[in-house]
């Protein structure tokens, strides 16, 4: 096993730092960050940085290697996952690491995409530079866990988003939720919405609060929201019968809104589609819309990362059918009774079919706490 040095930690360190600035903008591909590190009579010296900002636009090896130009050569690479070897619509970057006349590369891990899967690592060996990976594997893996996931099982990443009362309740018994939580917690759902590829909900939840789903820029809580709200996910709703009302705000801006149906009658597919929306028909069990068809269908759109923002008995089914990653629950410092909706509807009727969960984090949102947790059966 290779032993890094604490020079070669704290330089994949910067290189990580890179990478999380793509979070909202490199969907569908992998948040990347490289740096070029010349020894400098001992002393370590950054020449060049980059990050990866837009599908289709330059990689993190080229930023970083335009940066250094020629004291790239005899340098040593950190790049938080391995270098493409194919022709997409960027040139491979195994290839300009090559030419630059690069001493050594380090990735933190290698990519999971099949038509990369090694052969990136292999080049640069063909080429006499030296290579070596699994540095922060864990912060880089967690970095894109939607992309690893989609290159792995063919499916999104699916982050479940739920808000309650001190005891666990999300709505009365008449359906009004606005609002369990406070600003802060509001302006952090939108930054997730805004690193998401796609946001879903049931119809249940657009008749009660007629959420638009969009990313609002101004309720991001950034000092530069412009990355995060230069493009908005898609918006999917989860409709068996296609009885969403026409006047729906999430129809209003009809062009990246998906109806996904189970059994609906034709004259209504009609409407929703000459309003603009696209639908489509996922029919499954019951007369319900087949959850893991979804997935699949979204995972071959190239969703990396799905948030899930809905009510009780969606997010139940969707948990009961394995397919939440994540689980963040926002928890007010409120009462709402013992009439008021649950968290999440799964009829468990014995300790031994209860869900265990791993907490992974916790901290103050203003004045809620967000509770991120993983099944323990996900998919890591």
């Amino acid at each position: 096993m290779t032993q890094f040095s604490t020079t070669d930690h704290k330089m994949m360190a910067r290189a990580l730092q890179l990478a999380e600035q793509g979070l909202y903008s490199t969907m569908p591909n992998p948040r990347v960050g490289c740096i070029v590190v010349q020894d400098n009579e001992g002393t370590p010296e950054i020449v060049g940085e980059g990050w990866h900002i837009r599908a289709g636009e330059a990689h993190a090896e080229i930023h970083a290697l335009k940066e250094a130009c020629s004291r790239a050569k005899g340098a040593t690479v950190y790049v938080t996952l391995e270098p493409c070897s194919h022709y997409g619509r960027t040139p491979p970057c195994a290839e300009a690491l090559a030419e630059a006349g690069v001493k050594r590369v380090v990735a933190a891990m290698l990519d999971p995409n099949p038509q990369v899967a090694g052969r990136g690592m292999e080049r640069l060996q063909q080429a006499g530079i030296q290579v070596e990976h699994g540095l922060m594997q864990q912060q880089a893996r967690a970095l894109n866990a939607g992309f690893i996931k989609r290159m792995e099982t063919g499916k999104p990443f699916v982050r479940c988003k739920l808000a309650m009362s001190l005891d666990g309740r999300t709505a009365m018994a008449s359906g009004e939720s606005q609002w369990i939580t406070g600003p802060e917690a509001r302006s952090d759902v939108q930054r997730m919405r805004a690193r998401s590829c796609a946001v879903m909900t049931g119809s249940g939840t657009i008749q009660l609060d007629d959420a638009a789903l969009t990313v609002r820029p101004h309720q991001l809580g950034m000092t530069d929201p412009s990355l995060a709200a230069e493009k908005q996910p898609l918006r999917v709703v989860l409709d068996s019968a296609l009885e969403i009302s026409p006047q729906a705000k999430i129809l209003q801006q009809p062009e990246n809104t998906l109806l996904i149906t189970a059994h609906p009658e034709e004259y209504r597919i009609k409407a929703m589609r000459a309003l603009g929306a696209e639908v489509l028909t996922c029919p499954g069990e019951m007369d319900r819309v087949d959850l893991v068809s979804v997935m699949e269908l979204l995972g071959r759109r190239e969703c990396n990362e799905v948030l899930l923002e809905c009510g009780a008995t969606l997010a139940g089914a969707a948990l009961d059918a394995g397919l939440v990653d994540e689980l963040v629950v926002y928890m007010a410092p409120v009462l709402m009774g013992s009439n008021a909706r649950p968290l999440l509807e799964l009829p468990l009727t014995h300790m031994a079919g209860k869900v265990e969960l791993e907490i992974t984090d916790m901290r103050a949102i203003g004045r809620d706490w967000r509770i991120t947790a993983r099944p323990r059966d996900a998919h890591s």
